[in-house]
């Protein structure tokens, strides 16, 4: 037995020693995939196969780097390095540079990155007179990305709007011989499906294919597929459908489920034994994952008994929620040494890590966000913050200019950049400029009755928010109201969960403004705004994925990685499963999210969710997540927070007084 198919267990052995025919590997979460997928390889190459004739399809740059990696390290030579290894778009863009005349572009062809997307898009739309507050750049180029990638159209470039400007871009992009990203796939299926001459040469030329991360394919990369692939499809694709996450990208499930219908009569090969985690974690949740109709049995378990059981706690609210996170994590690091970076906490919507941020700011515990931006770094909270800003000190210049024209009120950049000009040459603030009449006389009437409109506006609410006992959250969200600012967000948003998520953004920040006037209320507006400028160190978040500390990550971000101890907050009905999935028949999706959630914890798991939470200033009942009751109690301790923090109080009263009366009456002693 070769030394690299050695180490392997049975089943592992057996999808890296199967080489010939379609191969479907279901490699659950944690059984040693890549080391499966580098193993095969490296044994195809040690049977005779040539490596120049295997191709590995990966997703992500990374993953193919880290791939390409494992393969030279286990090959004799430089055998590793002529094994074809790329993501499906590095592939389609070789293919074409290839054969571009095949679909009409010289071999030159650029690729335009989304910057460059926007640019032309914005050119296109130009020419055909469309202004930007008719169409947004960004949302019409999402639409004909979905419609290259389900092969739809966009309407009748005659009759509908969307459609005129993506003729335009599309045709602007074949005459500067550019495509973009979704072209890269769409050129390469059309390529290969419409000639049979080009369709030979791959087929000599990659004898045996591989695709990872295979529950991630969508209908176009399952084409692209089936058109490289000849009878006896030599094949391999490696998966879990129980891993599903991006459905709402496009991702075909049945691509894994119903693999027969693509490739007939595969061998499959089932990865069940787990390295990754302990034997509660695993049996919790396969307890929960067995609730998905359709998908293909398997069940993971591990060597590793474990000590800890899974923990399901109830708790009163956020607050209470992320007191008892950054309790027990401040707890393990300080008494139990337990090193930061060992802690995640994955959340299903980037709204919830703002409660948490600010109880880990109050204990001094580092955190780094990764796949969410930092709560203070949103598009929303920065623009009411900047308001907050100028209603204290309307001469913060940079405050002033980001929210001069948002909402949009007619002040263009040309007029901004007049008022500006002016300050720096009379030395004042823009503030000061944008009150002058002698300023005011020299822009068109327009911009200047805009101008007057928002200098009183913000003069008005400066004067309340001066105001002795002042409710900040009443005054900031009936400046929301007169500034239409959430109207502007809804015109803004390029799909309806943007505005939602945005709206979330606005209701978290409300709530903020209201937690922090229960606590403070003598130092008013200046207080909070000082509050959040020194709690948000700014200069750290720039290269925040590199930063030290407990990791706070989304959900769908999580998935590929690992944690010794993990918190899944607010598993609430309506956050998850999301209040969407019912409307758009994703609930299996979003049991799967959760699973991918559970099996991310190696030693620790702990899940938690809230009886209120508030809602634009008011608390409200929240149900626990239905997905709660399917899990197996085998090894899960239940626990109420609320009760249990009571009862530790009660008792730490008790002990204090008799300690106090213990002291007392020895000091009574002669």
């Amino acid at each position: 037995m070769s030394g690299f198919t050695g180490t392997l267990n049975p089943q592992q052995r057996q999808a890296a020693t199967h080489i010939h025919g379609p191969l479907l590997i279901l490699a659950g979460a944690g059984t040693g995939k890549t080391r499966v997928v580098t193993a095969r390889i490296a044994y195809m190459i040690n049977e005779g196969i040539k490596p120049e004739n295997i191709l590995a399809v990966t997703f992500t740059n990374k993953a193919a780097t880290e791939m390409r990696e494992r393969v030279k390290d286990m090959c004799r030579g430089d055998a590793g390095k002529k094994v074809g290894v790329g993501t499906f778009h590095a592939f389609c863009a070789r293919l074409l540079r290839e054969f571009a005349p095949y679909v009409g572009y010289k071999q030159n062809f650029v690729i335009y990155s989304q910057g460059e997307q926007i640019s032309l898009m914005k050119r296109a739309m130009k020419d055909l007179l469309i202004k930007e507050e008719t169409l947004d750049p960004q949302a019409v180029l999402t639409k004909i990305s979905k419609a290259k990638n389900y092969g739809e159209s966009l309407g009748d470039p005659q009759m509908d709007l969307t459609a005129a400007v993506g003729e335009k871009y599309q045709n602007e992009m074949r005459a500067l011989n550019a495509m973009d990203f979704d072209d890269l796939l769409c050129l390469g299926v059309q390529l290969l499906e419409n000639h049979a001459d080009v369709r030979s040469v791959l087929h000599r030329r990659h004898k045996f294919l591989m695709v990872d991360e295979f529950q991630d394919t969508n209908s176009l990369q399952m084409r692209l597929l089936r058109a490289l692939v000849p009878a006896p499809y030599n094949v391999c694709v490696v998966g879990d459908d129980d891993q599903s996450i991006y459905g709402w990208r496009g991702a075909e499930i049945t691509n894994i489920t119903e693999f027969e219908n693509f490739f007939e009569n595969p061998t499959v090969v089932k990865l069940e034994e787990n390295y990754r985690s302990t034997t509660p974690i695993l049996h919790t949740a396969n307890s929960l994952i067995v609730n998905n109709a359709g998908r293909r049995p398997k069940s993971l378990w591990s060597r590793n008994a474990g000590s800890a059981p899974v923990r399901i706690i109830a708790v009163q609210d956020d607050k209470e929620e992320a007191d008892m996170v950054s309790k027990e994590i401040e707890r393990a690091h300080f008494a139990d040494k337990e090193p930061f970076e060992n802690f995640a906490v994955l959340f299903r919507t980037n709204d919830q890590s703002r409660v948490l941020e600010q109880a880990f700011r109050a204990k001094k515990i580092a955190y780094r966000v990764i796949g969410a931006r930092s709560f203070f770094d949103r598009r929303e909270v920065k623009d009411i913050l900047a308001y907050l800003t100028i209603l204290h000190n309307p001469h913060d210049d940079i405050s002033l200019l980001r929210v001069l024209n948002t909402p949009t009120r007619g002040i263009g950049t040309t007029t901004a950049e007049l008022a500006r000009e002016r300050s720096m040459e009379k030395f004042h603030s823009v503030w000061v400029a944008l009150c002058d009449e002698d300023f005011l006389r020299q822009i068109p009437e327009k911009a200047r009755t805009a101008i007057r409109t928002f200098t009183a506006l913000i003069s008005k609410y400066a004067a309340s928010a001066q105001t002795q006992g002042v409710i900040l959250a009443d005054l900031t969200e009936h400046l929301i109201l007169e500034l239409g600012y959430r109207e502007y967000l809804q015109k803004l948003a390029k799909k309806p969960e943007e505005y939602n998520s945005w709206d979330n953004g606005l209701s978290e920040f409300m709530n903020q403004i209201s937690r922090y006037q229960e606590r403070n209320n003598k130092e008013g507006l200046a207080g909070f705004l000082d509050e959040v400028t020194l709690g948000d160190d700014r200069e750290e978040k720039d290269d925040i994925e590199k930063k030290k500390g407990v990791c706070l990550i989304t959900m769908h971000a999580s998935k590929g990685l690992e944690f010794p101890i993990v918190y899944l907050p607010g598993l609430e009905q309506g956050i998850l499963p999301h209040k969407r999935s019912y409307d758009e028949g994703r609930v299996d999706e979003e049991r799967r999210l959760f699973y991918v959630g559970i099996t991310r914890a190696r030693l620790k798991l702990t899940i938690s969710f809230v009886r209120t939470r508030m809602k634009w200033g008011k608390p409200q009942t929240e149900l626990p997540s239905p997905f709660l009751k399917e899990l197996d109690r085998t090894y899960v301790e239940d626990i109420d927070y609320t009760q249990h923090m009571k009862e530790a109080v009660g008792q730490e009263e008790t002990t204090n007084f008799f300690a106090g009366l213990k002291a007392m009456l020895s000091s009574d002693q002669p």
